[in-house]
């Protein structure tokens, strides 16, 4: 089954590591990953950029409708995500713990809907 891991962070606490480029990423994501694509879950993943950058979207009685930013004030925002293949819940919920992420933020853990 496949399923969406969604890194929740909280944006002001510094998401990025100054020592790193835009395009480079941590030491411990890159052992993440490089630790669920030996175990043949990984399936991809992205981070975000921050949500200064976003857009909300949203369509009212026909008329389309932007907002710049997130559409609601949170805690965390939504960083980044990985798309997983796992045999069950527990599996997913094992991969999500050894996210980086988890140890500061949250991952929510979503089954993809399989048609």
């Amino acid at each position: 089954m496949r399923y969406a891991l969604m890194i929740a962070l909280d944006e002001s606490a510094g998401l990025r590591d100054p020592e790193l480029q835009n395009d480079e990423i941590s030491p411990e994501y890159a052992a993440f990953m490089k630790d669920a694509a030996d175990r043949g879950v990984l399936l991809g993943g992205e981070r975000l950029r921050l949500t200064s950058d976003a857009t909300t979207v949203r369509v009212r009685n026909g008329e389309t409708l932007t907002v710049d930013g997130p559409f609601a004030e949170t805690k965390e925002q939504l960083a980044g995500f990985f798309l997983v293949e796992c045999k069950n819940l527990d599996e997913a919920i094992d991969v999500a713990s050894r996210i980086p992420g988890a140890k500061d933020g949250s991952i929510e853990v979503r089954p993809i809907w399989e048609q």
